[in-house]
This record gives structure tokens, sequence and C-alpha cells, in this order.
């Protein structure tokens, strides 16, 4: 059995009360940090996402606008929205819900949003200056820096072998520079990847984040991994990670459960991305 559950919420609390003091200075300041979030979906997953994000900003004490866009709105009308919000003053953080619905380009209505507002890290400016190695200029993504709080919660990433299963926009690509610069030896992996199962049988630290509800099964998994499941699924009236989570806890030395692991982290860390895009609007 796994010896170590590796649960969000604690590592959570600490950063919302960090971000709690911060909101309070702001506010002495005359500055009352306001974020947007914007839909375009009505898949479960991401509807739990963004309710979870409005209860935590009231927890909190800071504003969240939470916009459900209409379900025909176009790419255009998207991207003129997001722009919109760039230049609102009022506005300090804006994050786009993905996945969009069908028909709408992500890649395109993120170039529109203001990289100093960008609180889910990624925009092309702060994935770039990631990449570079300036994380302090940057906002970085907030997905991959709940990942790295959860594994460093029990373990030193330098040095180690990481499998990183996934390669998509939010979590997969912009989680490969931060772990290389901490020093993982990394293999990044995909469903087109030959051998794909004696690759994440051989990390120290399996990294999973496909959008496939329990794709990673028991064949998947070596003895005594650190298992990060960033995936959320609906399944019938629940939630469920990309990998069998029942599967993991017979083997790995420390596995994230879904829900309560990397997403009521990643949460945690949108708020915190918050605080520094203000300081980075220089206010």
């Amino acid at each position: 059995m796994a010896n170590n559950l590796l649960k969000g919420s604690t590592l959570a609390e600490g950063i919302k009360a960090e971000v709690k003091a911060q909101i309070n200075d702001f506010k002495t300041r005359g500055i009352e940090p306001r974020l947007a979030a914007l839909l375009a979906s009505d898949q479960p997953a991401v509807l739990a996402y963004a309710g979870a994000q409005q209860k935590m900003a009231e927890g909190l004490g800071l504003s969240l606008d939470l916009m459900n866009l209409d379900g025909a709105v176009s790419q255009s009308d998207l991207e003129n929205k997001l722009t919109q919000l760039s230049e609102d003053k009022n506005i300090h953080g804006i994050i786009l819900h993905s996945p969009l619905r069908p028909g709408l380009d992500i890649n395109e209505a993120i170039k529109c949003i203001d990289p100093k507002k960008d609180v889910d890290g990624l925009t092309a400016v702060n994935l770039g200056l990631t990449l570079s190695g300036s994380e302090a200029e940057a906002i970085l993504s907030a997905t991959p820096q709940a990942c790295l709080k959860l594994i460093e919660s029990v373990t030193d990433i330098s040095g180690k072998y990481v499998t990183l299963v996934g390669r998509g926009r939010t979590v997969g690509r912009p989680l490969v520079p931060l772990l290389l610069n901490r020093h993982a030896t990394l293999t990044v992996v995909h469903r087109q990847t030959a051998n794909l199962a004696a690759l994440t049988r051989a990390a120290e630290i399996l990294i999973v984040a496909i959008g496939s509800p329990k794709f990673i099964t028991a064949d998947y998994l070596g003895e005594d991994q650190i298992v990060i499941d960033a995936g959320i699924n609906a399944v019938g009236n629940g939630l469920a990670g990309d990998v069998d989570f029942e599967a993991a806890l017979t083997k790995a030395a420390a596995v994230t459960p879904v829900p309560g692991g990397v997403g009521t982290l990643t949460t945690a860390f949108i708020f915190k991305n918050l605080m520094k895009a203000i300081k980075l609007q220089g206010l």
C-alpha cells in the first residue's frame, strides 16, 4: 500500500494564508485584487474547477468575475472579450478555462491576454521566460506549480528520473522547463510513444496529464514511484484522474488522489499568481 497519500489541501492552506496576507496589504493601499475567469465550455470537469475557484476567492476576500460566455460565442467575440479585459485597469488577472467548446482555438485566444495578467502562465511571453530560466520575471503555469509543490513535499527533484505523460498546452508543455530548471532527468511520452509502459515503469517520478480517465493502469506503474495525477475527468456522477488510483495505491510510494490532489493546489496557485501579476503590473 502507498505509505504517503499526497493531498493538496494542507499545502493549499499554507499558500492561501500567504495570499490572504498579501490581499490585505493591497487593500490597505487602495488596491482591490480582481480576477476575471472566462468559461466557454459546458464540460462538468471545467465547471467544477471554475466553481472551486469561485469558492476559494470568496474565502480569500477578493473579487472573481466568473463570465460564462454564450454557447454560440464566436472566436472573434472571445478574443475581443479577452482584449477588453486585458485593457481594463480594474482587472488584475485573467484566466480562460479550458478545454473550450469545439470550434474555438485556445492558442489564438491566449494571444489576446496581457502576459502580466496571465494568471495561468500560458502566454508565449511567460512560457518563454520560464524556458530561458527567468522564472522570477514570469508568471508560472498554475497546474505545473502544483505538481512541483506536491513532489517537493516528499523528495528533491534534482537528479531524479521523471517521466511526463502528456504534452498538452496547459500542463505538459509548461511543466517541461520547470522540471529542467530543477535539474530533473526528463522523458516526455504520449500516445504515439513506442514502449510507453516501459518508460513509465522506469520513472522515479511519474506525472500524468492526458485527459483520459484511468489510462495509466497497473501495467504502466513501477514499484515505489511518486505518482502525480494531474488529470480531471467526469466519470458518471464523479471525477476521476488519468491514473487508476486503486492500482497506484498498491504500488506507489506516494500518489495524489483525484479530486483532492493537484486540482486543490492548482486553485491556490491561481491566486498566488494573481498576487504576482499585480506586482508585475507595478501596483
